[in-house]
């Protein structure tokens, strides 16, 4: 009986250490990260209406774009900071000169329809840019005429360009086009060809079908490709659904139709935020608001003074304005190029908002302040040789551009600067006013989607005074000498070190007003999980990290209980 004793001891002492041990694994089991598996269908709203699902057609449609990169793939992407790596591309090599650069090709990338991909799919996408028929940008069809494309193998290809040019591989990430299935269609013949409304391309999802509702398009359904070279999506499904705008797209989501949303206006992020279970990500948009003065306009010859430019621009309260009519969604702009990048100079710091220092500056320069005027009345307006500081501010008559104009025009009064503003219809500014250089300031935004290379030789190289997109005529040898080197260099650390010599350069010459980057938000729900939006060169990004999403995950009963040793 003793022994038996002994023996119902040990046994249960046993039993205690083992519950004690299971016990003590419960946490990890509670607390481990949720472990997602393939299956679920995410639906999202898009504001707009498809066109065509083609990458070399759909620049001036966002919806086509959206769509468009969860079905096509290009040889090179981006990653968050603005550096190439390769996409369908296994690797390439850029030539000594800069001049050269030879591209080979994965092996494992399938088209949709089973064929591999070959280097004919490559020399026939980025031909259709050499078309005369090309329908798209002559800026484009200019640079690719002028580039040689040599095939040398099925899976190995060159591209030899005329001069070295830094910013060749950002030309490279549009998604390619099957040969196979469009040989012998021209560029031109492509706009209504068959293949738009039942594309083949090598991304993460396949075209499925268009969703129909009484016999009109409503939506785009797209099916997680099983050959995908990087994985088969956790997503079974994607369906896109259109609406004509965004206050019926995020009824939609009240009405439980889309757990998505493809962007969230100012006017609309107050009640999505009140939505406990809607995320919101927002991340800063590759565009800059700002004034042009108009450096080569003989009438007002004191725009030529950096220090005048700087007066203006420190009298104006830029975080005043995000928050005032951007309702906060805004980040003031530092320098011509964006935060977050690879070639950004982080130790730059913008203005201050300092209407002392403004007028301290306007005092210095000779113009007088008006005796017995009190600031802000009409008749405050500075003087120099009986020269009044008046001149006029072109913006587009839009609601959100007419109030950053009065608010900046109010702004300047304060200072003594008299302005007239002048609204005119926003598809004019461009072709009336910048390329002729018809004005004498204009309060306009510059967008740099979709290319993600930061060169800033187009806007503020002197050689683009006359005919390019140096709209303020500003000239600097130093910063052409800096911009010149920078585009024809391929090496990243010179292109840096370049690019922050002409961020200081910028930030002291002030040839142009940079006021801020608006903030683009993006809102989707809870129940979509490993959700990413970091820094965009382009909307469609936020699906950058589309293999990561997922729905479903593992239930508890099927985790296994990982062991560890006691310490």
């Amino acid at each position: 009986m003793r022994n038996l004793r002994w023996q119902l001891l040990i046994a249960l002492g046993g039993l205690i250490l083992l519950l004690g041990y299971l016990l003590g694994q419960t946490p990890l089991l509670e607390n481990a990260a949720p472990a997602p598996v393939s299956g679920g269908i995410y639906r999202e709203a898009l504001t707009g209406m498809v066109n065509r699902l083609n990458p070399i057609l759909d620049t001036t449609n966002q919806v086509d774009r959206d769509i468009d990169t969860l079905i096509y793939r290009g040889l090179v992407r981006f990653d968050s900071r603005g550096i190439a790596y390769p996409d369908l591309a296994e690797s390439w090599a850029v030539s000594e000169d800069a001049t050269l650069y030879t591209f080979t090709l994965r092996k494992d990338v399938f088209w949709h329809d089973g064929k591999s991909l070959q280097s004919d799919d490559v020399v026939y996408t980025f031909s259709k840019f050499k078309d005369a028929d090309f329908p798209g940008s002559e800026d484009l069809k200019t640079l690719w005429n002028e580039i040689k494309i040599i095939r040398l193998d099925d899976r190995t290809l060159q591209f030899q360009l005329p001069e070295p040019f830094s910013p060749f591989l950002d030309f490279l990430s549009i998604g390619l086009l099957p040969e196979h299935l469009l040989r012998g269609v021209s560029a031109g013949e492509l706009i209504d060809h068959p293949f738009n409304v039942q594309p083949i391309g090598t991304g993460p999802f396949e075209f499925a079908q268009f969703i129909m509702e009484e016999n009109k398009i409503i939506g785009v359904r797209l099916q997680a490709f099983d050959d995908y070279f990087e994985g088969r999506p956790y997503l079974d499904q994607i369906d896109f659904l259109f609406y004509p705008d965004e206050s019926q797209a995020f009824q939609a989501y009240l009405n439980e139709e889309v757990m998505g949303i493809d962007q969230i206006s100012i006017d609309l992020l107050d009640r999505v935020l009140e939505i406990p279970n809607l995320n919101v990500h927002s991340a800063r948009l590759p565009k800059f608001y700002l004034i042009f003065l108009n450096l080569k306009d003989p009438e007002h010859s004191y725009f030529e003074e950096k220090l005048f430019r700087r007066a203006l621009l420190q009298s104006i309260n830029r975080q005043w304005l995000i928050d005032t009519h951007l309702s906060g969604q805004g980040v003031i702009a530092t320098g011509p190029i964006f935060s977050s990048t690879w070639a950004y100079f982080a130790s730059l710091q913008p203005w201050s908002f300092d209407v002392q220092e403004a007028n301290t500056l306007l005092n210095d320069l000779g113009w007088e302040i008006p005796e017995g005027i009190a600031p802000g009345s009409p008749d405050y307006i500075r003087k120099k040789d009986e020269t009044l500081l008046s001149f006029e501010l072109i913006h587009a008559s839009n609601n959100l551009h007419t109030a950053l104009a009065e608010a900046i025009r109010d702004s300047w009064k304060q200072v003594g600067v008299h302005i007239e503003l002048v609204a005119v219809p926003a598809e004019q500014i461009q072709t009336n006013y910048l390329e002729p250089r018809e004005y004498e300031s204009l309060l306009t935004e510059i967008d740099f989607s979709p290319y993600t290379d930061p060169d800033p030789y187009p806007f503020w190289h002197d050689s683009q005074v006359e005919t390019g997109q140096n709209y303020a005529g500003f000239t600097d040898r130093n910063i052409g000498i800096w911009l010149e080197k920078a585009r024809t260099t391929s090496d990243l650390t010179t292109r840096t070190d370049l690019y922050k010599s002409f961020q200081s350069r910028f930030n002291d010459q002030l040839p142009a007003l940079l006021l801020f980057s608006p903030i683009y938000n993006y809102a989707i729900d809870a129940q979509i999980q490993g959700v990413s939006v970091g820094p965009l060169f382009e909307p469609s990004d936020r699906f950058a990290n589309i293999l990561d999403w997922f729905i479903r995950v593992q239930s508890t009963s099927e985790l296994s209980i990982t062991e560890t040793s006691p310490p």
